[in-house]
């Protein structure tokens, strides 16, 4: 079969590409934005989180490296609910950010937090791993460690969702898993940033980016 000019431009321009970290990954499964979240190994609770974006073929470092905090039992290639550990994978980022602080001008949709805003974390919950609002001053139907997230007036400032076991949501496997602000100290499974840097990379998202997260170690990370 005859090769096309197309592909032969096509495979040009990848061959120049600088070689990152982006660029080496198993897949990007059609994202244009892509955030990696590489840790040095799974029992580590910091990592280096850089943000990319597809360019003329080549991936682009555009923000980070930052160092980022991760769960305070590491990262986890068989995360379950309560354990402390940061999934590894490659996920979406949810189409809301959710905050308790005003919309930072985020071009995707933004949830101004209120009372009764809750993550049901209850794996017994038909609502387990998503975002519910109950009448404010009600006690929720589900219960667990499920999160009052507009009580959480520093980490919860503004962030975005780390869609991991999103779909199908596997009861037990672990939920809640966000980007959020960094409160001092290594998270109970969500990856945090300072407020300054989790807000550039909020600002930078687009919807029609697809944008992509991938956790790993510097030893597996590229395997997602």
């Amino acid at each position: 079969m005859p090769v096309s000019v197309a592909s032969v431009l096509a495979a040009a321009v990848v061959a120049a590409c600088p070689h990152t970290l982006a660029g080496g990954l198993a897949s990007t499964h059609g994202a244009s934005q892509l955030v990696t979240v590489e840790a040095s190994g799974y029992r580590t609770t910091v990592a280096s989180l850089a943000v990319w974006q597809r360019r003329d073929g080549c991936w682009r470092l555009v923000l980070g490296p930052w160092q980022a905090r991760v769960g305070r039992s590491g990262v986890s290639d068989r995360k379950r609910e309560g354990d402390g550990a940061t999934p590894t994978g490659a996920y979406a980022i949810g189409p809301t950010v959710y905050g308790i602080a005003p919309d930072p001008g985020v071009a995707l949709a933004f949830h101004r937090l209120v009372c009764g805003d809750w993550w049901d974390e209850d794996a017994s919950s038909p609502g387990y791993n998503t975002f519910r609002h109950v009448p404010c001053g009600t006690t929720p139907p589900f219960g667990g460690g499920s999160e009052a997230l507009w009580r959480a007036s520093v980490g919860y400032r503004q962030f975005a969702v780390v869609e991991y076991n999103a779909r199908p949501i596997v009861p037990g496997r672990g939920s809640a898993i966000f980007l959020n602000y960094d409160v001092g100290g290594p998270t109970n499974g969500c990856v945090s940033l300072p407020a300054a840097e989790l807000v550039s990379l909020l600002r930078l998202l687009r919807p029609a980016a697809r944008p992509l997260i991938v956790i790993g170690t510097t030893a597996e990370i590229r395997r997602f």
